[in-house]
């Protein structure tokens, strides 16, 4: 099966191509960046060509020359601090441009990175998890944008029949991460290295998802060819960098771990229940426990710099 990864060299995207090219797809990367990783040790099973999303000529072009019969979107620009016009241009025109150039090249099913963020606050719901059906509350330019991509979606399922499929991510988290909210990776990789770390709330909440589980739900909702659902909530853990500072502590006791404020934080936490249900029993996926996942990122990041891995303790 032929697959187009857009973004393909990103957090996410380097990931999931090679996931897919390890079940036996072949997948074509389009990035605006295409070296940023290497598929070289993949030889003829990945293909990577330079192009900008925002172009629909360079999205066209690429799709038709992927033969794909499956896409995924994941380039966008994260976060509200983008001028506007730069990141209605990536985050509208270019998830536009993938619907469109999905739908003239009768792309068999197309999927794209949503967000948590639409949701707003926690506060809007209560004590509560959040589910895909719930009202919209989010304010700023990344989830204004995020909403208005399930519109999109929703305009070209309804006029066309197209099956396009949105999966709202948490915070998805691993070594690597550098855009977007930070501070949950933050908290875990800079003990790693041995440098103390200072965080603002230790009361922050976050729902927490690994980066190769986030990998996981794409590819395998990708692989669907018609999933019961238009939108999905990825789910994780919710937990707060307090308790994530315990963890990394259990591993790393001599971790310098402290925060500005020990409370504060819950007037203004981001949605972080959610309501995973739907993919979960759809798509028959399990998260390892996040405790594990710490463990791995801490490894990850150790092994990059010729530091030892550490163990469970016992």
């Amino acid at each position: 099966m032929a697959v187009l990864v857009i973004g393909g060299t990103g957090f996410i995207g380097y990931r999931l191509v090679r996931l897919l090219v390890a079940r036996g797809e072949t997948v074509t990367c389009m990035d605006s960046n295409p070296n940023a990783h290497s598929f070289a040790d993949l030889g003829a099973k990945v293909s990577c060509v330079s192009g900008d999303v925002a172009q629909f000529e360079d999205v066209m072009s690429a799709m038709a020359a992927a033969e794909a019969d499956r896409v995924v979107n994941l380039a966008y620009l994260i976060g509200g601090h983008h001028p506007p016009h730069l990141a209605m241009r990536i985050n509208i025109l270019g998830t536009d441009n993938c619907f469109e150039a999905a739908r003239l090249l009768g792309v068999k099913h197309t999927v794209y990175a949503g967000s948590f963020a639409p949701n707003g606050k926690q506060s809007n719901y209560g004590d509560r998890d959040v589910t895909e059906d719930d009202p919209l509350y989010g304010d700023y330019q990344y989830a204004r944008h995020k909403i208005m991509n399930e519109w999109q979606a929703l305009d070209y399922i309804e006029k066309f029949g197209m099956c396009i499929t949105g999966i709202r991510a948490a915070y998805v988290t691993g070594p690597d991460k550098a855009r977007g909210t930070v501070d949950h990776v933050k908290c875990i990789t800079e003990p790693a290295r041995g440098n103390a770390v200072t965080l603002p709330f230790k009361d922050a909440m976050v729902c927490a998802i690994h980066v190769d589980d986030m990998a996981e739900v794409f590819a395998r909702v990708m692989m669907t060819d018609k999933p019961v659902h238009r939108i999905y909530n990825s789910g994780g853990t919710p937990i707060s960098l307090g308790e994530i500072a315990d963890i990394v502590r259990s591993y790393l006791p001599e971790a310098k771990i402290s925060f500005q404020n020990e409370h504060g934080a819950k007037a203004s936490n981001p949605t972080y229940r959610l309501d995973n249900s739907r993919l979960l029993s759809e798509f028959a996926i399990a998260y390892p426990p996040f405790r594990q996942r710490v463990l791995q990122i801490i490894n990850d990041t150790r092994g990059k710099i010729g530091l030892p891995a550490v163990v469970e303790p016992l």
